[in-house]
């Protein structure tokens, strides 16, 4: 019992802590609403299954132990979420722009879940730190994700109005972007 509340506890700490999905998440439920964002939902957490076939079946470290390799794989993601930052940074506050765009979708959550390095680092010390069985490790994070990424989307939905004000919004982006490299930066770390 004492190995399920632990890796409960820890699954809750590293799927719940800020990063690109959950951030991402947000800002969704912020633009879109909550209706709008449970597609991409399924996609960050189908997406995190794939991860999880990759760190669990060993794939992942065979291919980071690789010389050379490593930086490949992680350059590519890297850009990316500092181009991600960047625009999250400088984006406008909410207004009728939104409605011209569309909610992001499943397939959009579920790349962000393959190319997320938070998620792979994540899973790794979860995989490695606890020994429960993989039928109620893989039981348990589904709920915890699910759980964590709809209490992220409804963050989000509920700070609608902070991103409405220019000036709020303007604080609120500057600080996402700030944590969303220092949790990519830090995901690279380890």
């Amino acid at each position: 019992m004492e190995q399920w509340f632990g890796f409960t506890l820890a699954a809750l700490a590293l799927a719940g802590s800020p990063g690109p999905a959950t951030l991402s998440l947000a800002a969704t439920g912020a633009a879109f609403g909550v209706r709008h964002g449970i597609c991409y939902i399924a996609g960050i957490v189908t997406g995190m299954f794939v991860v999880i076939a990759i760190v669990a079946s060993g794939i992942a470290g065979l291919v980071l132990t690789v010389p050379g390799v490593g930086p490949i794989v992680i350059a590519p993601s890297a850009i990316y979420f500092l181009y991600l930052a960047y625009r999250i940074a400088t984006a406008p506050p909410l207004g009728d722009a939104v409605s011209q765009r569309t909610a992001p979708n499943f397939l959009a959550g579920l790349l962000l879940s393959l190319i997320n390095p938070k998620g792979y680092a994540a899973m790794a010390a979860l995989f490695a730190g606890f020994s429960l069985g993989l039928a109620a490790q893989l039981a348990i994070l589904l709920v915890v994700m699910v759980a964590v990424n709809l209490a992220w989307l409804l963050a989000g939905a509920a700070m609608t109005r902070v991103f409405r004000d220019p000036q709020a919004n303007r604080v609120v982006n500057a600080v996402f972007a700030a944590v969303l490299i220092a949790s990519v930066a830090l995901a690279l770390l380890i």
